[in-house]
């Protein structure tokens, strides 16, 4: 039989297969002989051993078409990175820490902001200027008016998208909102710090329609980069793409040097200020990296 793991715990591995029923399964020991994890994700072949309960062993994982290391999860088609309009207020350093990891990888990201009920048409219009030349698609949602949840719905089928992003921007009330169900715990702010109560303490995938997955994981407050050398990272803001090669400079990175278009743009307007902004933090984040 085949089916995808959407669930591991303790040696245990769930496994929805295409019969829609999930069973619950060990990986067989040459799993571990070839030093072989399987992940959430993975397309698998098991046998099943009964059928009441459904129990079974996993014999072969399939090729994956990529896995990710945080979360460590396979297969993935997009990640959809969600933020709250308000409460808490929204990182956007972090939202950059999230394209970049995942452009890593070679995910297409979808950015997600929730709750965009608090926040005026001016407010929201601005957030997708900052990230209309980022190479991702920007929608803003609410599950308390339901704006733009039947967009999102459309973007999500057919796929394996992981869902990510910090504590408390309403990730478990989105999906609860897809599924139509109250499938997952949903947690409050907390008064003290404003931010999320973190409800999500595994990593599972979700079947929510016919070949269309999502996988929640735990939320993350804090990010580190991935290991680049600090001159690498202006290629993953594409909007400077157009302007390489154009400063004074060979090879210019866009922070102190004279002459230099991409800084000549910000000016104009041509390129958002706060994401520029975000760049040269994450830049001498990566040259103290260096330095110790």
């Amino acid at each position: 039989m085949e089916g995808k793991i959407i669930k591991g715990i303790a040696g245990f591995y769930y496994i929805h297969a295409h019969n829609g029923v999930v069973y619950e399964c060990k990986a067989k020991g040459i799993f571990r002989k070839d030093h072989q994890k399987p992940l959430v994700g993975d397309d698998v072949s098991f046998t099943e051993l009964t059928k009441e309960p459904p129990q079974g062993n996993i014999t072969k994982l399939h090729e994956r078409k990529n896995a990710l290391i945080r979360p460590a999860v396979a297969n993935v088609d997009q990640a959809v990175i969600i933020f709250a309009a308000k409460h808490p207020e929204p990182n956007y350093n972090l939202l950059d820490r999230f394209l970049i990891m995942m452009q890593e990888q070679g995910i297409p990201c979808l950015i997600c902001i929730n709750k965009c009920d608090l926040l005026t048409k001016e407010e929201q219009e601005q957030i997708r200027k900052n990230y209309e030349q980022s190479g991702c698609d920007l929608i803003c949602t609410s599950v308390k008016t339901g704006e733009n949840i039947k967009l999102l719905e459309q973007k999500l089928r057919g796929k394996t998208s992981t869902v990510a992003g910090p504590s408390g921007v309403g990730k478990s009330s989105l999906v609860n909102c897809l599924a139509g169900a109250e499938v997952m715990e949903t947690g409050d702010i907390s008064s003290k710090i404003k931010r999320g109560k973190n409800t999500t303490r595994h990593t599972f995938l979700l079947a929510l329609w016919q070949d269309t997955f999502l996988m929640d994981t735990p939320g993350f407050s804090s990010l580190n980069l991935p290991l680049m050398e600090k001159e690498q990272l202006r290629f993953h803001y594409p909007e400077f793409e157009p302007y390489e090669g154009t400063c004074r400079y060979p090879g210019c990175v866009h922070v102190s040097e004279p002459d230099c278009r991409v800084k000549e743009a910000v000016k104009e307007g041509s390129i958002a200020g706060l994401r520029y902004e975000n760049y040269k933090l994450l830049f001498e984040e990566l040259k103290q990296q260096k330095r110790y």
